[in-house]
């Protein structure tokens, strides 16, 4: 269970059923689902938004958060964590709901949920793959810290079109290894 992350502009939270009406209203936008993978669908139903928060609600996965503006879920932010070698390393997503975009929200909600995971867990990289189209998002990774690191060319298909991706990320400024007990 993760807690409750306060920012000026916005709260971290997990999801809840009576998120669904909102969760409707953010997401079911063009505008948002055609910068997200293919699993975000449009258009965006009630009955996906229920789906969706029963395996969030249920689930014992914390790394599916809610970002609350004023009451209302407006957006989403969670990671997906590395395996074998990249176990230190999580990449990282989000949207936001287009009435929000440019009002610094999005930028918060990187910023608080990147220190929240560098200081709860082991993880010494957090990473992001925005298509290089989306200026929003490269700029709100860059004013949250995150600095890019290389183009990815046609590493993407979305639409039946070959999209390249940035790679963006950071790098934990505490992370000291991990004890000997607990490497694999």
């Amino acid at each position: 269970m993760i807690p409750v992350l306060e920012g000026s502009l916005c709260r971290i939270r997990e999801w809840r059923p009576d998120d669904a009406a909102s969760l409707v209203r953010h997401a079911n936008n063009l505008n948002v689902a055609k910068q997200l993978r293919d699993r975000f669908p449009h258009p965006y139903l009630h009955a996906n938004a229920l789906t969706f928060l029963k395996a969030a609600v249920q689930g014992d996965d914390a790394s599916n958060l809610a970002i609350e503006v004023n009451g209302d879920a407006a957006g989403a932010i969670g990671y997906v964590l590395g395996t074998d070698i990249e176990r230190y390393s999580a990449e990282i997503g989000y949207w936001l709901g287009e009435v929000f975009w440019g009002r610094g929200i999005m930028t918060e909600a990187l910023v608080l949920v990147t220190d929240h995971v560098f200081k709860s867990g082991h993880l010494l990289r957090i990473f992001a793959l925005p298509f290089c189209d989306n200026e929003g998002s490269a700029r709100v990774l860059e004013k949250a810290g995150y600095v890019r690191e290389g183009i990815l060319k046609s590493a993407s298909v979305k639409h039946g079109t070959p999209r390249d991706q940035f790679i963006y990320a950071t790098v934990n400024p505490h992370w000291r290894g991990v004890p000997p007990t607990t490497r694999s």
